[in-house]
């Protein structure tokens, strides 16, 4: 334990406190169901099973919108990306804003990132990099994990925060042994369409996965091998979804939903759940509390999990909220804006220019989403729903888990229809959100 005499910048007043160290690991566009310990029983997930038995499930984490950059950002700064000024792809969030590394670094941490770098701009983001790609070829060493471990071990007298971003699985899946996995033995959910292309994709993307799981692994043992496992709250994330079909790019939950596992020795109780509702804006308040910080002063969107953390309560928030701006996007259209919010039952999601077609590089490049058009009926219909969406989707997810059944026209939904749209509106208002006039002007954050 560091035990040390340090100066709250903003954030409060001279105290001596003792601080955990954080390590924070995100892999790249991985659905949240592709991990064993998230019911996975195809994929090969050792390390994170067994982190998982160590320390806390979440078991409904959200990010703020399904694609790196906006999510990224709005997990940085605590604030959901129409707000931070991050909400397209390749953005940047406003000059007035502060992230992570900031409020750390005035609470004495040493703060560092290790791999893939996608905020902007820079110097809102004070990390010290450690190098790392921002997407990966397949060739040579993607993620140096002895550059953290000399990081962590030059800093073991003063508090440490190392957050490692993975490449995987992001596309091209070029990494890992896909021989490990059968294609003709995958259980297929029912949100692709089970074929040849599909199945061959999944063991690919699969391979990926138990490839960041062994990197993950790496982290761990460095952390025990340099003593300083006890003290550190560790956090894996999974990010958004997969670059398949109704995953990435999509306000459904296989893109806004995420695998969150914490361990925290001594703190979290190992094997626990929890159920409540949660998003990537938690995170820095939650780091910061840690740290003896108040997030309180700050104007966060998140607030910190530590009771939860520490089994002082079960519950959260009432609501999670999402959005995608497509305009910019690589392949994409003009404007198609998307918002969502959901309870533990039911989603609704907003298709705010839903007289066009969704467009993205799924819909022009993947052969997986391209050989659906030549299926069965269902293989179509799922092809033509990817593309075409009403202005308004609802699902039960107790019954309807993965979002196939729009209930939105239905008569009896009508009330759970109007309370979520209310929530959401009003949502959007604090945010600073038009809806499309917001999307319109996407470009402008670019």
């Amino acid at each position: 334990m560091k035990i040390i005499l340090f100066l709250f910048v903003g954030l409060g007043s001279v105290c001596t406190a003792s601080q955990p160290n954080f390590l924070l690991f995100m892999a790249d566009d991985m659905t949240y169901t592709d991990l064993g310990c998230y019911g996975n029983t195809d994929v090969k997930t050792p390390n994170l099973d067994g982190f998982a038995r160590e320390g806390m499930k979440f078991n409904y984490s959200f990010n703020s919108a399904p694609m790196c950059a906006p999510t990224r950002m709005s997990l940085y700064t605590g604030i959901h990306p129409v707000r931070n000024g991050a909400h397209p792809n390749h953005s940047k969030v406003y000059p007035h804003v502060k992230s992570l590394p900031r409020y750390l670094k005035e609470l004495g941490y040493e703060v560092a990132i290790l791999g893939k770098r996608h905020e902007k701009p820079v110097q809102n983001f004070p990390f010290r990099f450690l190098g790392g790609r921002h997407h990966d070829n397949g060739k040579g060493q993607d993620l140096e994990i002895d550059a953290g471990s000399r990081f962590i071990s030059k800093h073991t007298s003063k508090p440490w925060c190392l957050v490692v971003t993975s490449n995987q699985p992001h596309t091209p899946w070029n990494r890992g042994d896909s021989s490990v996995y059968k294609a003709d033995r995958l259980t297929i959910p029912p949100y692709l369409v089970d074929n040849k292309n599909t199945r061959e994709g999944l063991c690919k993307y699969y391979a990926e996965i138990t490839y960041m799981d062994d990197q993950f692994g790496q982290v761990l043992k460095a952390l025990r091998d340099l003593g300083e496992e006890s003290n550190t709250l560790v956090v894996f994330l999974s990010e958004q979804g997969s670059n398949f079909p109704h995953c990435k790019w999509t306000c459904y939950d296989t893109g806004l939903r995420s695998a969150q596992l914490v361990r925290w020795p001594g703190v979290v109780k190992p094997g626990s759940e929890a159920d409540a509702l949660v998003q990537y804006v938690d995170i820095a308040p939650t780091f910061i509390e840690a740290a003896g910080g108040d997030p309180k002063t700050i104007d966060f969107d998140g607030i910190s999990l530590l009771g939860l953390l520490k089994g002082k309560t079960d519950k959260h928030s009432d609501y999670a909220f999402g959005i995608q701006t497509s305009r910019g996007i690589y392949s994409g259209p003009e404007a198609y804006g998307i918002r969502t919010v959901r309870n533990h039952r039911y989603r609704l999601i907003w298709n705010l220019n839903y007289e066009s077609e969704f467009r993205n590089t799924v819909i022009a490049r993947m052969p997986i989403y391209k050989s659906w058009a030549k299926g069965d009926d269902h293989a179509k219909e799922q092809h033509r729903r990817y593309r075409i969406r009403p202005e308004y989707e609802l699902y039960d997810l107790l019954k309807d888990p993965y979002e196939m059944k729009n209930l939105a026209s239905n008569p009896e939904s009508k009330a759970t229809m109007n309370m979520l749209q209310k929530k959401l509106k009003a949502w959007m208002e604090k945010q600073g959100d038009a809806g499309r006039a917001t999307e319109a002007a996407a470009g402008e954050r670019k």
